[in-house]
């Protein structure tokens, strides 16, 4: 049983902005140290930043209207606490504490991700799929239910009826479909709006990235400034995740499906 939502899906709205903010801070700075919140609907999106590095205004503005349109937009910015960012002064070591998890992916998950990703390019709107035991949900907004029965003759399509969706319709916040990012490697810590450093972002992807290579589930913990997780230095688990997210583009480009794709 697996849930797929897509890029346009409020929640994923949500982590697109605080990913392409990340991408900013570290255009801004080889190492910052960022964690960004969002909250979006109905007409305003609110921000929480604490960063190393300084956002203008305009260059918030610029990213929410690119990704979401003309917003009212509530942004405050803080730096990082002191104390936490003396963690990070003369090594790479762990952000935060954590316990993690990856599982392999399995054939529904991949086969639900298409399907989304296929109706997703079609319609390029809100969309909310699920699969399970082989039977297919497909809820899609601003598509024709005929036409959708068309092309999935076998699936229960938009149960409630045609639908708009998006943040108009909806309110999204950053990590809030994590089902949907992670399958069944889903823990306490969010992917998305985060450095780096932040166990939450690297030790997750290479969990996920361990168990998809052995083809068994990986469980991972780890303590705030440890400088080994899983017996290896944690300076190579973040240049691990680090190559993982420069092979999709980016942390906005990671938000836009996460780990399953």
């Amino acid at each position: 049983m697996y849930e797929k939502v897509n890029p346009a899906h409020p929640d994923k709205i949500a982590d697109r902005i605080a990913g392409a903010l990340v991408d900013l801070a570290y255009a801004k700075a080889d190492n910052p140290k960022i964690a960004v919140e969002v909250l979006i609907g109905h007409g305003v999106c609110h921000i929480i930043a604490e960063t190393s590095e300084h956002f203008t205004l305009a260059e918030v503005l610029s990213v929410v209207e690119r990704i979401a349109g003309p917003l009212e937009v509530d942004y405050q910015e803080v730096a990082q606490d002191v104390h936490l960012a003396a963690n990070q002064n003369r090594h790479i070591r762990c952000g935060d504490n954590g316990i993690f998890k990856g599982t392999p992916v399995t054939d529904e998950q991949r086969e639900l991700a298409t399907v989304a990703e296929r109706l997703y390019d079609k319609y390029l709107c809100d969309g909310k799929y699920i699969q399970t035991n082989g039977h297919l949900i497909i809820c899609q907004s601003n598509a024709a239910t005929s036409e959708l029965r068309r092309l999935f003759p076998r699936a229960e399509i938009n149960p409630l009826g045609d639908w708009t969706g998006g943040t108009d319709v909806d309110t999204g916040a950053t990590n809030r479909k994590l089902g949907s990012d992670m399958g069944d490697s889903v823990t306490g810590g969010g992917l998305h709006g985060k450095d780096l450093s932040k166990a939450d972002v690297s030790v997750n992807i290479y969990a996920w990235i361990m168990a998809q290579e052995t083809g068994q589930p990986v469980e991972l913990c780890c303590a705030i400034g440890d400088e080994f997780v899983d017996g290896i230095p944690y300076e190579d688990i973040v240049g691990i995740a680090e190559d993982f997210i420069d092979s999709l583009g980016g942390f906005e480009k990671f938000a836009e499906w996460g780990l399953i794709r």
